[in-house]
Order: structure tokens, then sequence, then C-alpha cells
């Protein structure tokens, strides 16, 4: 009786390196003529956009 072969596995992707796998990453929240920093609120990663896995090339 012949052994049965198991089904290909896909390889899991890495995860983005700037956003850490999490889709958002931080950015700063600037207000006034000179700009100063007041915060930070979350944005979508523009590595990724916001699927959270390293992109192919």
């Amino acid at each position: 009786m012949a052994t049965r072969k198991s089904p290909a596995r896909k390889p899991v992707p890495a995860p983005c390196k700037p956003c850490h796998g999490t889709g958002e990453v931080p950015v700063k929240v600037r207000v006034g003529r000179s700009h100063r920093v007041v915060g930070e609120q979350t944005g979508m990663c523009l590595k990724c956009f916001g699927t959270g896995h390293a992109p192919t090339d």
C-alpha cells in the first residue's frame, strides 16, 4: 500500500517590521505655526497597507 502525501502548506508570511504585525503605526500630531508636537495618534502602516504582513517583492 502506498503512503499518502500530506498536502503542501503555504509558508506563513513574516510580520511587517515598521508596525510589528499590527497594521498601525504611531503618527505625531503637530499644531501651530511652529509645528510643535502635542501627541500621537495611530495611522495605517504604509509599508504593508494595514495587513500586518511583510510585502513580498
